[in-house]
């Protein structure tokens, strides 16, 4: 049956808010500290491949999640992503090679490329088309709240205690967050018992060809956001913060305060307008990063970053299942995370390319991309044509 009703703020929904935050800070809180924790393993030179690789099977899982997400159900995906976070967390101070650890981080990326998808799914399930811009905003406030923890969190363990501790405190919140989901209501109709053939990825269940331009715009946008996660702890280290994790507090707690308005107004004056302003503060923040001589002006360039990103991401997210078929609205997800991180992984490896660790590399690293994000405002405005951009004007199928 539908489950959706006018209300938003329910037990389920606060319940699923939580679990996503404690997801979210499972897996940034390391994020900062693994570029030195590479370094020491000998593997300088592979630090492009710490965001590129969980990335990569992030996106190459994206297709199974979403087909599962559209048979066997939302919560048995959510749970599995959660789960996956639990064993990559305690597995990382076993390893000692720095090849172990791009296989480990390579495995990390499941957790990734299932919660999320399945996530974002239950949700437009509970909610009106009306008002789901404000749902996705909400549920991105709580996974930016996990972000702005994360690594504050994960800095202070290292610096206090030593790393394998902040590993097995990454389990733990990936643990609490998988306590949350058990038991949770299935919103999925029709639901199908798992079965192996379910993993049998067809050409035509990899994308949903109704949300290209989604696609497109999340591309150009998280291009950046990997040479941001791979560049700036070391941009940190250089301009004399040294706790490398304050850019990502800065810029999350930045975007927490945005996201719930951005999606209530994407709902009211449509999606385009919000995403082609996000764009633009996007390409100034990374602007401002290429000019920052200090650690106050990096710190004032992540509040703009994270404000764009506040924006953007409520927004193309409610595009995206706007413009997508109900019945294979995880294939429509899906198919926004695979470009999140295509974009993300690729923006990760051509950003350490650029930078070759010479800080002389640093503003031509930020310029390339700050023209690379402009891109997005310019296929919205001069190549995507759409006769309205208001979610209330759904596609009749």
């Amino acid at each position: 049956m539908n489950q959706q009703t006018d209300r938003i703020y329910h037990l389920h929904f606060i319940l699923l808010c939580l679990s996503n935050a404690l997801f979210s800070a499972s897996f940034n809180m390391m994020i900062p500290e693994l570029p030195a924790y590479l370094t020491r393993m000998g593997g300088a030179d592979y630090k492009g491949y710490i965001i590129g690789l969980f990335t990569l099977m992030a996106g190459l899982s994206r297709p199974f999640s979403g087909k599962l997400t559209d048979t066997v159900g939302r919560v048995p995906v959510m749970i599995f992503g959660s789960l996956t976070c639990v064993v990559c967390s305690l597995s990382y101070p076993l390893i000692s090679s720095v090849g172990a650890f791009l296989l480990l981080r390579f495995f990390h990326g499941f957790s990734t490329g299932f919660k999320p998808t399945g996530t974002a799914a239950y949700v437009s399930d509970m909610v009106p088309a009306t008002r789901r811009g404000e749902a996705m905003g909400m549920v991105g406030l709580f996974s930016t709240i996990g972000m702005a923890m994360g690594p504050a969190i994960g800095g202070y363990i290292a610096v206090r205690w030593n790393i394998n501790v902040m590993f097995q405190l990454s389990a733990v919140f990936a643990l609490l967050s998988v306590v949350i989901l058990i038991g949770m209501k299935e919103t999925l109709v029709n639901r199908q018992r798992f079965r192996f053939v379910l993993l049998k990825i067809y050409p035509n269940e990899i994308f949903e060809p109704l949300v290209w331009s989604p696609v497109i715009i999340t591309f150009l946008t998280y291009f950046s956001y990997g040479a941001v996660l791979t560049i700036i702890p070391d941009f940190s280290t250089f301009l004399g913060i040294n706790n490398k994790g304050l850019f990502f507090t800065f810029f999350t707690a930045s975007s927490i305060g945005i996201r719930l308005l951005a999606g209530k107004v994407s709902d009211q004056y449509g999606r385009v307008p919000i995403l082609k302003v996000s764009a633009i503060m996007m390409a100034a923040s990374m602007v401002l990063m290429a000019a920052t001589t200090s650690g106050t002006l990096l710190l004032l360039a992540a509040v703009v970053y994270g404000v764009s990103v506040g924006l953007n991401a409520p927004a193309v997210t409610a595009w995206t299942i706007d413009l997508g078929r109900p019945e294979y609205r995880g294939r429509a997800l899906a198919s926004m995370y695979i470009a999140m991180e295509a974009g993300i992984g690729l923006g990760a490896w051509f950003s350490a390319f650029i930078y070759r660790n010479r800080a002389s590399n640093f503003p031509l690293t930020f310029y390339i991309f700050a023209g690379i994000t402009l891109m997005a405002t310019l296929y919205l405005s001069f190549i995507y044509k759409p006769a309205s951009s208001k979610p209330a004007t759904i596609r009749k199928r």
